[in-house]
């Protein structure tokens, strides 16, 4: 465990398109990497975007890989793992402080050929559409092996129009529509870190997941194509024997994790061995007073957990199973097993939403700051494709402002309100709507500096339009609106 060096006939430059902290806390890329290595012909060398990215462009100086120091624009293949729609620009950032032309059509045989994979090609890949070469959907580990054989037989240049049509595979101006996701054997489970480092989000955590996919059916999420509407479990047994000895600090990774029939065994075993415990996705309707007092053994001093939408009703709406009880529930634990507070993730701007549904939100965050201390995460709603909820408008930004303001303000001195910002909320629902010139009004307005009115310029000159339609049935709202 831990760096991974080899002599191989080709290397390829794995690119996070986020700082290293952020980067390196994430599962996917880290398991790529670790598969890239076990390629009898291939390795990879890991770059990240710069954190003093002002410095690099005034001393020009290109992005370098990790490992080697190898520019990326001497390698033949740069692979990209995004996560979402706002990390576009950091792609567009390392290729440009590389001399790697933009957009595909720009580059020849001189440069590298361009790939991306992630999170984000399970939702709106086609902002990619522009700049990659070929782009990887949805799960990697299997197919990144039948790519790195025909990298290593074939030429490079080659390789878009080999797997052009391949399902999980879209190679744009050759295939004519995405195929299907990617999805590895469920012997391929689980994903787990490779590398361990205090310089990361997770500082020196080591990440695996116990189960993949999820079995609800949020109408929001993304999850729901990805998992085929299922788990898919890996046993306790498997888990632990993949913990590194020297990890004193395990997280357990996965959309639904307390959703595994043991995870109390699981997690109790873990703590049992001296280690920090750190878990995801808490759902508040799993919890019970055995795991959340192991939690407390492992160093939980937080329980997180997520209310989603401001009332029950919108929860129904949502198909959302939590409900007040379970939160209530959930609050009394914290308190009962010495926890220091409760944070909630919460969204507002779902469709159908009322000041009526804001209101209960404050009313029911003050009954349970009453049991034990609260904090609220606060996000805008983005609906997301390939969900329910694909084509829900945006909720008007002075709209949303207002929710904000009053939610902040009557709750003051008694729940802490964290806020996650309306406007960039708006440009990723504008990215994660759009199609190809979605994608290149992200390139203008990141040329143009990247604040806000760049970006409204930017998607106004390209007639970016999300697709719109009525929100659910039941609802209660006007129709979507998509003002900024």
């Amino acid at each position: 465990m831990g760096i991974l060096r080899k002599p191989a006939s080709l290397k390829i430059a794995l690119c996070h398109p986020a700082p290293y902290s952020v980067g390196m806390s994430s599962l996917g890329f880290q398991t790529i990497y670790r598969e890239i290595h076990q390629h009898p012909g291939a390795s990879a060398e890991r770059a990240f975007l710069p954190d003093n990215i002002g410095e690099y462009r005034r001393s020009r100086t290109p992005v370098f890989s990790y490992e080697g120091e190898v520019p990326l624009s001497d390698f033949p293949i740069v692979a990209f793992s995004i996560a979402y729609e706002l990390e576009l620009t950091g792609l567009l950032e390392m290729l440009d402080l590389s001399g790697i032309p933009l957009l595909r059509q720009d580059r020849n045989g001189r440069h590298p050929l361009v790939i991306a994979g992630g999170p984000l090609t399970a939702s709106n890949p086609a902002i990619l559409a522009p700049f990659v070469d070929l782009i990887i959907l949805g799960e990697g580990e299997e197919l990144v092996h039948a790519f790195l054989d025909a990298a290593v037989d074939t030429s490079v240049k080659e390789l878009p129009a080999r797997f052009s049509g391949r399902p999980g595979c879209f190679a744009p101006g050759l295939t004519a529509e995405m195929s299907g996701l990617a999805r590895i054997r469920d012997t391929g489970l689980p994903a787990y870190s490779q590398i361990l480092t205090k310089n990361t989000v997770l500082a020196s955590m080591f990440l695996i997941e116990p189960e993949r996919g999820c079995s609800r059916n949020c109408a929001y999420c993304v999850m729901r194509r990805t998992s085929g509407g299922g788990m898919r479990l890996v046993s306790p047994e498997k888990v632990i024997s993949l913990i590194p000895e020297n990890a004193r600090r395990v997280g357990l990774v996965g959309a639904a994790v307390t959703d595994h029939p043991h995870i109390g065994e699981l997690v109790d075993r873990i703590v049992a061995g001296g280690r920090e415990i750190g878990i995801s996705s808490l759902r508040a309707d799993r919890l019970d007073e055995g795991l959340v007092h192991s939690l407390a053994r492992g160093g939980y001093r937080t329980l997180t957990t997520a209310l989603d939408g401001a009332s029950q009703r919108l929860r129904d709406l949502m198909n959302r199973s939590t409900a007040e009880k379970h939160l209530i529930r959930a609050a009394g634990l914290v308190r009962e097993a010495g926890l220091q507070n409760m944070k909630l993730y919460v969204m507002l701007g779902l469709p159908g939403e009322k000041m009526d549904d804001v209101d209960e939100l404050i009313r029911f965050s003050i009954e349970l700051a009453s049991i034990a201390p609260l904090s609220l995460s606060i996000s805008p709603f983005v609906a997301k494709r390939n969900t329910p909820l694909d084509g829900a408008g945006f909720e008007p930004i002075p709209l949303l402002t207002e929710k904000l303001s009053k939610t902040r303000l009557d709750l003051k001195n008694k729940v802490v309100v964290k806020e996650s910002s309306v406007r960039w909320a708006w440009v990723e629902y504008m990215l994660s709507q759009g199609g190809e010139s979605a994608g290149l009004a992200a390139m203008d307005a990141w040329r143009a500096g990247g604040d806000f009115a760049s970006w409204k310029r930017a998607f106004a000159r390209r007639e970016v339009q999300a697709f719109q339609k009525p929100p659910l049935s039941g609802g209660g709202g006007k129709a979507p609106e998509t003002n900024a």
